[in-house]
């Protein structure tokens, strides 16, 4: 089971990557920053089932590692004014931080494997995922309208 998960990650992150580059080729807006994070909000419905729920403990330790994640993820966002529109810049780091961050899910979900049930391991990685996601937007939209005000004021 950790090798099929770890398959579709790897196949997610690929997914992510490509998305990511696609972005940078079309303007910004509020609604593009901050629809990704509601989305991935219905995934929170995984914990009405019993399986998928996680102590207070595992709760705080997904979502600090997340958001210590999202700070790489702030760091190299970075926008600039094109043709009077905003647009995200490419990072060269992105992959690598992506790459990165998959090989320490990938250790972390191969040694915790052992000791957490699959599906207290699934929320725990879902809420991981999404302390790095939901900060690293806010700091997006909140870059994206220092940028708009600052050009079109």
């Amino acid at each position: 089971m950790i090798y099929i998960s770890t398959g579709i990650a790897i196949v997610m992150a690929m997914g992510v990557f490509m998305l990511r580059m696609k972005e940078t080729k079309k303007p910004v807006n509020e609604k593009k920053i901050i629809l990704p994070p509601l989305f991935m909000s219905t995934g929170a419905l995984m914990f009405i089932f019993p399986m998928f729920r996680v102590s207070r403990y595992e709760f705080l330790e997904a979502l600090v590692a997340g958001m210590l994640f999202s700070i790489l993820l702030i760091k190299t966002s970075k926008f600039e004014v094109r043709d009077e529109k905003i647009y995200i810049l490419r990072s060269k780091a992105f992959i690598f931080i992506l790459i990165g961050l998959m090989v320490i899910r990938l250790v972390a979900k191969i040694m915790l494997g052992s000791t957490l049930e699959i599906g207290v391991l699934s929320g725990m990685f879902f809420l991981l995922a999404f302390a790095m996601i939901v900060p690293w937007r806010i700091a997006m939209l909140y870059q994206y309208k220092k940028v708009k005000a600052a050009s079109f004021s």
